[in-house]
């Protein structure tokens, strides 16, 4: 698929196009392959305040920072959070470096980006990816996440805070 949209002879369909306008293969390919959003995250119950943590969904490959059971996802993880045009803009957990949050905010894709470097991999290499640094959220109790609180690029996390009382958040 060429990146160019038909009607801005040169301008990439992401900057020509709002999410609202971009058909499903190019909303697909806007993902950056960082696996963040499939991390599970934790909210302070009086703040709203988010937690990272390295904890995967059980679908997620971490090595490749993909789903393993992209089109059913919702089937066998009921919780999962599609993303959506409305959900890109009122979901508070996700990356700065999200390209749905960014072309949603009027902003610019980072150099590391495939549709802008021209290969999948630049995202691990920046690392910015999760790739081969998460566990696994099977067979793991909700009260140890808590041990498991990291900082993503871009994201704060006070790990002095861990015993706040947090809840899961899909």
């Amino acid at each position: 698929m060429n990146d160019r949209s038909p009607d801005h002879d040169d301008v990439p369909y992401w900057k020509a196009k709002s999410l609202e306008e971009m058909p499903p293969q190019e909303w697909e390919r806007l993902c950056d392959g960082c696996g963040r959003c499939c991390l599970n995250k934790l909210e302070d119950w009086d703040t709203g305040e988010i937690a990272w943590t390295n904890v995967a969904c059980q679908l997620l490959d971490g090595h490749a920072c993909r789903c393993r059971q992209y089109e059913t996802r919702h089937e066998v993880v009921p919780d999962c959070v599609g993303l959506s045009p409305d959900a890109v803009r009122t979901l508070t957990w996700l990356p700065p470096s999200c390209a749905y949050r960014l072309i949603a905010e009027g902003r610019e894709l980072y150099w590391w980006h495939h549709l802008v470097s021209g290969d999948r991999e630049t995202v691990h290499q920046a690392g910015v990816s999760v790739q081969d640094r998460t566990v696994s959220e099977v067979g793991m109790e909700l009260e140890d996440y808590e041990d498991h609180l990291v900082e993503w690029p871009g994201q704060d996390v006070d790990v002095a805070e861990a015993d706040r009382k947090y809840e899961k958040i899909p």
